[in-house]
């Protein structure tokens, strides 16, 4: 069974101080309150004044002394001069971060002039409510009235089996320079109660979307493979994938359509920034907060057609589509083993 460890509380101490004048034995005591006799052996060594008797009073008054000197003095002090430096920079518009780094270059030698940049952030929110908290709050980038906590905790999401890192994918594809990688994603509807699959080439950026029923492994399972499936095959070389639970039956989608699946790391949308950026784009047609659901998928590939038909600066201002037939016809047409 796990324990938990707790200080012995004022009550604790009255009762061992009593007991304890009243010539009870420290096991007794212990039984009595539930504790280890060690417990209120360190108690008694620690807390008794030499050739005076246990004072629970005192005990309590000596403990909470140690308690606040075991806790670390606060650097960023309202009223101090560095308190005052940090403000003045924060007014100016700099970042927690700029402010760190600055302190550190003016006083490498002087490590009490110097604050981390979460320090900056707690002495912000820290503050008691009032002007000062709101102007400074408003000072940051982001201006949230609330911190996000910092420490994200246990990652309980599902763990995905034989899960291959995006850092194991072959170099060519981050060149964009062959074709046949895509990346995907889904996008949710109103409470996350529906989902469309998308599908984007990396070097054509032609989108499939394909119809869900939620955003269940079965669903993207048969989406994602009829949504590949409609390519030929050596145009479905690898796809890259968040690492979002609904995938965890990867190796099925590999087993149907012959596609390699290689994951990006864990908060990392810059790894599939196509993919992102046209799920952007996708929004037009389906605003945040809708119900996916009550789109057909005649209605998606309507959707899809239009994105892939108009006209991408980075393309020469040529159409997605229009790119990804030249380079199907260009594959098709290269001698065996050369694409």
């Amino acid at each position: 069974m796990e324990k938990h460890y707790h200080h012995l509380s004022a009550t604790d101490r009255v009762t061992l101080m009593f007991l304890k004048r009243q010539g009870h034995s420290l096991r007794a005591i212990a039984r009595e309150l539930n504790r280890s006799p060690s417990t209120l052996t360190r108690e008694l060594r620690r807390r008794t004044v030499k050739g005076q008797p246990y004072d629970a009073e005192a005990a309590v008054l000596a403990a909470r002394s140690a308690r606040l000197r075991c806790r670390p003095r606060r650097k960023l002090v309202e009223g101090t001069d560095l308190h005052g430096v940090v403000v003045d920079m924060l007014r100016n518009k700099w970042s927690p971060q700029q402010i760190s780094g600055t302190l550190k270059a003016m006083f490498p030698n002087h490590p009490e002039f110097q604050v981390s940049h979460e320090t900056v952030y707690k002495t912000i929110y820290a503050q008691p409510h009032g002007e000062l908290r709101k102007e400074l709050i408003t000072c940051l980038r982001q201006g949230h009235t609330k911190r996000r906590p910092r420490a994200g905790g246990v990652d309980r999401r599902q763990q995905i089996p034989d899960l291959v890192s995006i850092h194991l994918r072959p170099p060519e594809v981050e060149e964009r320079l062959l074709p046949g990688h895509w990346e995907g994603d889904l996008i949710k509807g109103a409470f996350n109660r529906s989902a469309v699959g998308t599908l984007v080439e990396r070097v054509s950026g032609l989108v499939f979307l394909a119809k869900m029923d939620g955003a269940t492994a079965t669903a993207a399972v048969q989406g994602f493979s009829a949504a590949l499936n409609r390519v030929p095959l050596e145009m479905r070389q690898t796809f890259t994938y968040d690492q979002g639970r609904e995938l965890v039956r990867h190796a099925e989608i590999t087993q149907k359509t012959g596609t390699a699946i290689y994951f990006a790391d864990p908060h990392s949308p810059w790894q599939r920034a196509i993919n992102e950026n046209t799920n952007g784009l996708l929004r037009q047609y389906m605003p945040k907060g809708t119900d996916l659901s009550v789109f057909s998928q005649e209605e998606l590939d309507a959707f899809a057609f239009q994105l892939n038909t108009r006209p991408r600066k980075r393309l020469g201002f040529k159409a997605p589509l229009e790119v990804f037939m030249d380079l199907v016809k260009r594959t098709q047409d290269a001698p065996s083993g050369i694409h």
